[in-house]
């Protein structure tokens, strides 16, 4: 049946069925195989093309939530010229490897695990001479889960800056300017400890842009951040007497010029390395917006580029939709958008960016009929919770007054997740085996 001839359409069905579509077309077992091609002795990612009889070992390292996916898809593709590896993944992402070793460690907050595993991967790339290859395979969560803290900085101090940043809504690219300031991986080092080797980096984008020293930090780009621009946003955040005495003695060295910058465009290791982006938020939002046309839906992409307050994006978005729920054409409508949002964190709540965010669409909504919303993490984690995101409708506040919550209530104590827990709108997905960044679908009838 034409799915504009139904009488009556489910609308939390098709986002959910749209969502959990689209997420098979940023899944590094798709990505990989339509990005890298083997012929012969030759390798071929993108337009450029690299001769394996070029080289002696071929390592494979890395790291993030989708990078034990990248690794078997590589495997499939290489296993034969593989000499050896190491990739870090999120606890309960791994899959089986052959040839790669692979460890699970903690994120968002480094862990002990993953310190061991980094300090593996910089020994192994140390390595690597100008007949090696090094491929490494980056995506979000890399910077957390690779993560080898510099001399005098202990892992309680990067796991306090970790949490003193997500707690102070900081932005990515300020995350990082100060993480990098504090590794002996990120930032380029990666590449620089691999030098002379070849180097080719391939990496699914978790960040607004797809900027390849944002991904994990970037480990194997050069680094335009410097220690003033950490300092910036110690400044910024009001972190100077929240962080360790190590970190903040370590970052004036570095404006003093006592502790060494990380490796910019001139350094020579990056005349030996290569950056290939294989998947981002913008190959599932257009993929969202196919499955939907395909539903009966009219789709609108908002934008990739989504970010700001949680709880703001989410009133505002609500409230474009209320507003196309008044419009003239009849069609079903699809609103889509891409990002990463941010909480301030002001109450002692559980809950995460995307579940906050839905939280404040429901109450924009407010009983508003014939529409959904969706807001949900692609790789199936929000927040230190087992929840992707939630899905709201015109009956959530209605279900929350029966069971006599109140909605601002949860909202301020940034407890987001016990909300949809009682209603029974989470969207609990697993891990999905990538990392695109957060959607929202908005769909209207």
């Amino acid at each position: 049946m034409n799915p504009l001839q139904r009488k009556k359409r489910n609308l939390s069905r098709d986002a959910l069925q749209i969502f959990n579509d689209a997420l098979e077309s940023v899944h590094p077992g798709n990505l990989v195989p339509q990005s890298v091609k083997r012929e012969g002795d030759s390798l071929h990612i993108a337009d450029a093309t690299y001769r394996f009889s070029d080289f002696k070992n071929v390592y494979v390292v890395g790291a993030g939530k989708a990078t034990a996916a990248i690794a078997d898809g590589i495997e499939k593709l290489l296993l034969d010229k593989i000499t050896s590896g190491l990739v870090i993944v999120k606890y309960q992402h791994g899959l089986p490897l052959q040839k790669i070793e692979l460890v699970e460690a903690g994120h968002p907050v480094p862990d002990d695990s993953g310190l061991k595993a980094s300090q593996k991967i910089l020994d192994l790339v140390k390595k690597a001479d100008e007949s090696d290859l090094v491929l490494v395979l980056i995506s979000g969560g890399g910077s957390a889960l690779m993560e080898l803290p510099v001399e005098n900085i202990s892992l309680s101090d990067i796991q306090i800056v970790t949490e003193q940043l997500l707690a102070c809504g900081a932005v990515i690219t300020e995350m990082n300017a100060l993480r990098k300031h504090l590794s002996k991986i990120k930032g380029g080092q990666l590449a620089a400890a691999a030098a002379p080797a070849t180097v080719i980096t391939l990496a699914i984008s978790d960040v607004i842009g797809d900027s390849p020293a944002s991904i994990a930090s970037g480990p194997t780009v050069p680094d335009n951040s410097t220690f003033s621009n950490a300092w910036s946003v110690i400044e910024k955040y009001d972190l100077e007497n929240r962080l360790p005495d190590s970190v903040i003695n370590h970052i004036q060295d570095g404006l003093s010029g006592q502790a060494r910058e990380t490796p910019k465009s001139d350094h020579p290791a990056f005349n030996m390395t290569h950056f290939h982006l294989i998947g981002n938020n913008r190959i599932f939002l257009d993929s969202a917006a196919l499955i939907a046309d395909k539903f009966g839906y009219q789709s609108i992409i908002l934008t990739d580029r989504l970010q700001g307050e949680a709880r703001r994006r989410g009133a505002e978005i609500a409230a474009l939709g209320k507003s196309c729920a008044t419009r003239a054409e009849h069609r079903p409508l699809c609103l889509l958008a891409g990002g990463e949002t941010t909480v301030t964190l002001k109450g002692s709540g559980t809950g995460g960016r995307n579940q906050e965010l839905a939280l404040s669409a429901a109450i924009e909504l407010n009983s508003t009929k014939n529409c959904v919303f969706l807001a949900a993490g692609t790789d199936g984690t929000d927040g230190h919770t087992e929840a992707a995101g939630a899905l709201v409708d015109d009956q959530t506040l209605a279900r929350a007054h029966k069971l006599g919550l109140e909605v601002n209530d949860f909202l301020d104590r940034n407890d987001s997740y016990n909300f949809f827990k009682k209603t029974g709108d989470l969207i609990v997905t697993g891990p999905t085996g990538t990392n695109v960044m957060d959607v929202v679908l908005c769909l209207l009838e």
